[in-house]
This record gives C-alpha cells, structure tokens and sequence, in this order.
C-alpha cells in the first residue's frame, strides 16, 4: 500500500520525553534542524540549542525550557521527515498529546513555528510560575481511581488509557491517595511524573488566566487537516477563536488521550507516525524509544482496530520511516 493510499496520522509527545542529548543528531546530519534551532535561539534570547545538548538535566527539567525544548525538537523531526519524503507523505489528521498539541497544530498550518514557540515558551513560564502540585499515572481504569482521588483532594489530569489513568495534586494529598489505593488495589502502583505541578488540574488555574490575552493575541489560520482536542477528545472546530478557548481549557482540564486515539481509530486511520523527544536511560538518541508508542499500541490491542506504527523521533527512525512510506 502506497502512501496515497493510507490513512495517516502525525503524533507528537508531551512533557517527560525530554532528554540531554535531544537533537545532538538532528543537528549534526540535517541543515534544517541547524536553521531551526539558530532560529529558535534567536525567538528565545537564549541558547536552547546548548541547553538541549548539555543540559544539566534539572534546567532541562523546568517547564519555561522543557516546552520550548521539545517543540523545537518535534519540529526539527517533521522538517526532516518533509524533506526527506519530499513532502509527499501527508496525514489526514494530526494529534499531540498536552503540549504536543500545539506542535499538531504547526503541523496542521494552524500555527507558525515561530507563534507556537512564544506561545509554549510563554505557557511553560506561567504553568511553572504559578502551578503547584505533582502527578502520578495510576494503571487503574478511571472508575476505580476517580472517587479515590476526589477523597483526597485529587483529580484527574488525564485519560490515556482505559486503564491508565494520571491523577493530579498536591504531594501529601497524593501520597495519602497512593496508599489507599495501594491497600484497594496492592499490584497496581503508580508512576510518578517528571513534571513541574498537576499540569490539566486546577492548580493551572491560575496560570490560564495569564496565557490567555497571550492566546488572544497570537496569529492563527484554520487547519489545512483535521487536528484533535485534548479538551474535547474530539476534533478541533476550525474556527481560530474556538481553538483558542480550547488550548485555554486544556490547562486546567484533563487530557482525554484514549478518546484522540478511538477518534482517530474510528475515522480509519491506518498509519500513525510520531515525531519528537524519546525515553530510556541510554545516553544517545538511537538509545531512546518514542513516548506515545506504547499507548498507541495498547489503544490498538485493546480495540477492534489496526494500524501500523511508526517513530520519527532521531536520524535514524527518520530515515527508516520515510524509506517505509516511500516504499
């Protein structure tokens, strides 16, 4: 099957599959990655290039740089891939999972690549100045999680799997949740998150409130695809004003992930392609793995539906999944 005869969809990671390292490869084997991230550097007023390659760690870590840092990367992955098929292989529709979705949106053309980088860079400040709490991802169906967490003063930051569930809170209340839920449900532990609050709670109230005359300011176009809500679980309206208020939502109310994905599944998607950051405790980019991945494919086995799936996400996923849909 060629790639005009698919159905496909372009993906992109969130917060967490950020990495010191990310786009060392990028740069040294592809110009536009270079061109991108000098114009980056240049949007920022600051070395994010540098930033990404050497870290430490812990800056990388804070939301003002992690956003801008895996935006860029995400992106330098789609140029790269654009100009390796030679444009030829476009998708039908385009997700991302929390700030992911502002990357499906450059994708889209809804979005400039320098709009959507001072709109994450200026998301990132407010969402780390003014958020607090943690997040913890329980392999617990929503309605075995949902009424714990409510108990303890949590709630629900994120749908992504029927039974994947990340909870929202702050420390004590969190830890008083996990160990009730521990003696409910003993071999269902959670995750702890590398992220700087409840990022989809409440406690990102606050921090919309700042990121919206931001929003109202920013320049956008209706999709030249389909595009999915993290708010809604369903496709954007085209309309800019409705994206808008729907990015504004999306801070303080749960990512509904497995619903992006059914949509997608439903509407006969039959090739998922994801681009960008990369998890694993290998140093080197070839070293990492794709963070949608194991979702992505777990949505599938637990659905009546196929399709194949492919990363993007360093030199050499890049040119092995453009040689794929070429082929």
């Amino acid at each position: 099957m060629s790639s005009q005869d698919q159905q496909i969809m372009f993906v992109f990671p969130g917060q967490g599959s950020q990495y010191v390292g990310m786009g060392s490869d990028l740069i040294r084997d592809f110009p536009v990655a270079q061109r991108l991230y000098q114009q980056a550097n240049d949007i920022l007023g600051y070395d994010l290039l540098k930033l990404c390659l050497e870290g430490p760690e812990d800056d990388l870590r804070l939301t003002r740089h992690t956003q801008p840092a895996l935006l860029v990367h995400s992106l330098a992955c789609l140029e790269i891939f654009r100009e390796l098929t030679d444009n030829q292989v476009q998708p039908v529709l385009t997700a991302g999972h929390s700030l992911g979705e502002y990357c499906a949106l450059v994708a889209a053309g809804t979005l400039s690549f320098e709009t959507a980088l001072e709109l994450v860079r200026k998301r990132g400040e407010f969402m780390g100045t003014y958020g607090a709490g943690e997040m913890l991802a329980f392999p617990l169906h929503l309605d075995n999680i949902h009424p714990l967490a409510e108990k303890h003063y949590c709630v629900i930051s994120a749908r992504n799997l029927l039974d994947q569930t990340v909870v929202g809170g702050l420390t004590d209340d969190l830890d008083r949740l996990t160990t009730e839920a521990h003696a409910q449900f003993p071999r269902k532990r959670p995750t702890r998150l590398k992220t700087e609050g409840a990022f989809h709670t409440f406690h990102m109230i606050t921090a919309a409130l700042h990121f919206r005359p931001v929003l109202d300011a920013a320049e956008m176009s209706a999709p030249t695809v389909r595009v999915l809500s993290n708010y809604t679980g369903t496709y954007h309206d085209p309309d800019p004003a409705a994206i808008k208020t729907r990015l504004f939502f999306q801070l303080f109310h749960p990512v509904h992930w497995i619903d992006n994905l059914e949509a997608a599944f439903h509407d006969g998607i039959t090739t998922i392609v994801e681009f960008g950051g990369g998890l694993g405790t290998g140093a080197a980019p070839e070293d990492k793995r794709p963070n949608l991945e194991s979702m992505i494919k777990k949505a599938l086995r637990g659905s009546d539906f196929s399709a194949h799936y492919h990363a993007a996400i360093n030199s050499q996923t890049l040119r092995e999944t453009a040689m794929a849909l070429q082929s």
